[in-house]
């Protein structure tokens, strides 16, 4: 018996059959002796619906109402689940992030958890309810209604985690858990049992979708272990907790098939700033030489309009703007990093995938390739780098 915090992402909740799926799973688990926090994201495409039904009406929607409307998309969830427990005979109450005391920053679509304060949630546990939190969103200190940023629902499961001193927090998605890369694109991908918080976060960055690289940051500075698991399908996972020595324990292929590229001249002070807050892309990489500028954006979270608000921004500023994807080869040691690069060199173009940019990083190698070429890029970066060793 223990507390334990779960989290049910929208491809889990695609639709009342699911939804109702894993409301029996929930009560069976309780009946087992766990006290539960489920955290749910909004159903299958709720949040893309209500975004692509903002930008019908407004080309520039206000941030404030932006986070008013698609926080509707978890509150349904929530009540609806709620309700499906209630149906199986077990109590149950929902709760809005607010509701559950998750206090922000004021940054509308992108706000920053401060703490938590979870004391109508530890009510509901004492009189022995399944509580069930809507995930993303919370409640600044100016008591305005915020998200978190996609992805979000994770870092919301983690951090109550953190403030009810949960025995477990558990992330359930439509995969069992993290792989060397994406295993809808590479039959061969590998599952990967066990990850350091830091592996994990880079994979995240660089484009795995498995969890959020907030939430794995949450989770580290909390010391709080996550497994992540498919939901209703037995329980091989993927556990991510603090690791040993730092050591590459894995070697894996990752990459963000929405990025856009620019080049030019520096026309400006706050160059970075304009791009990032005047789009909503997420920098990957920037550098200035000199005069010289190259910006990697990810348009991965937001609207499908993007590209044409970047290369918009990029043309306003002398830049040239280029759509491509980003692969990332993890895991290697410094000492493999330049042999490997020059591999992948070989193996593109024996292929005949242009390579765009090339990039040693810390964490791995940068690969900019054309989008077209993105899952070709992928498979190959495996086979060789992964799959022979």
């Amino acid at each position: 018996m223990g507390l334990v915090i779960q989290k049910y992402g929208g491809s889990s909740l695609a639709n009342t059959e699911a939804l109702n799926a894993v409301a029996n799973s929930i009560v069976s688990r309780f009946k087992q002796g766990d006290a539960l926090v489920v955290v749910v994201s909004a159903m299958g495409k709720t949040t893309e619906d209500l975004l692509r039904k903002a930008r019908e009406v407004s080309q520039t929607p206000c941030q404030r109402e932006l986070d008013m409307l698609v926080t509707a998309g978890e509150r349904i969830s929530m009540a609806l689940l709620s309700m499906a427990i209630q149906a199986a005979g077990v109590e149950a109450i929902s709760f809005t992030g607010s509701q559950s005391g998750i206090i922000t920053t004021n940054d509308h679509q992108e706000a920053k958890i401060i703490e938590v304060r979870p004391q109508r949630i530890q009510e509901a546990l004492d009189s022995g309810k399944i509580v069930i939190v809507a995930g993303f969103q919370g409640v600044s200190l100016e008591r305005e209604v915020t998200t978190l940023g996609r992805g979000g629902s994770d870092t919301s499961a983690v951090a109550l985690a953190a403030a009810l001193a949960a025995d477990a927090c558990e992330i359930y998605s439509d995969v069992d858990g993290v792989y060397s890369t994406d295993p809808n694109l590479c039959a061969q991908a590998q599952h990967l049992p066990s990850l350091d918080y830091k592996e994990m976060k880079t994979m995240a960055l660089y484009g795995a979708k498995v969890l959020n690289a907030d939430a794995i940051a949450f989770a580290q500075r909390a010391g709080i272990e996550i497994r992540a698991r498919k939901t209703g399908e037995g329980r091989r996972e993927s556990v991510v907790r603090r690791g040993g020595d730092g050591r590459p324990a894995f070697v894996a292929v990752v990459g963000l098939k929405q990025v856009t590229r620019c080049l030019g001249l520096a026309s400006g002070p706050s160059l970075e700033q304009t791009f990032v807050e005047t789009s909503g892309a997420r920098m990957v990489a920037a550098h200035l030489s000199g005069q010289d500028v190259e910006l990697w954006l990810d348009r991965t979270n937001i609207p499908e309009d993007a590209s044409d608000t970047l290369h918009a921004i990029a043309k306003a500023q002398d830049l040239k703007a280029y759509d491509c994807s980003l692969l990332t080869l993890l895991g290697l040691t410094p000492d493999r990093r330049i042999s490997a690069l020059e591999e992948a060199r070989m193996l593109f173009k024996e292929a005949s995938i242009d390579l765009l940019a090339t990039r040693v990083v810390d964490e791995g190698i940068n690969f900019l390739v054309g989008s077209d070429d993105f899952e070709k890029g992928t498979t190959l970066l495996h086979a060789h780098f992964v799959e022979k060793t």
